[in-house]
């Protein structure tokens, strides 16, 4: 029977990919601006996962200049990818028509937020 229908049932949906603004000082590693403290390796390692299963990264940042600078070359020595940098993803800009001043994202992931 070749016009049979075949309904995958045993299939999962595909899971949402979400983007992930993550900040640095603080969360990455240690705060001790304008050095760059010791690395938080579980979260490493959690951004490295997001980023293998799919998810979008933004670096959210106060860093700039040379702290910016050596903040990425610091992130790419440990294998953190970023799909943008104190920006919005290029893909949402096209379709927003507009790079606005907030960074845009699905979660932040800063040590100064709280939950209300």
């Amino acid at each position: 029977m070749t016009n049979d229908i075949i309904i995958e049932i045993d299939k999962e949906p595909p899971k949402p990919k979400y983007v992930y603004a993550i900040d640095f000082d603080g969360t990455l590693c240690e705060d001790k601006y304008p050095r760059i403290g010791k690395e938080n390796t579980e979260m490493i390692s959690k951004i490295r996962q997001l980023r293998k299963d799919g998810h979008k990264i933004i670096l959210w940042t106060c860093r700039c200049g040379e702290q910016l600078r050596d903040a990425k070359v610091w992130c790419m020595e440990r294998g953190i990818i970023f799909d943008a940098v104190n920006d919005n993803l290029p893909e949402l800009v096209d379709r927003f028509k507009n790079n606005c001043r907030k960074v845009y994202a699905d979660y932040y992931i800063d040590d100064k937020s709280i939950k209300v």
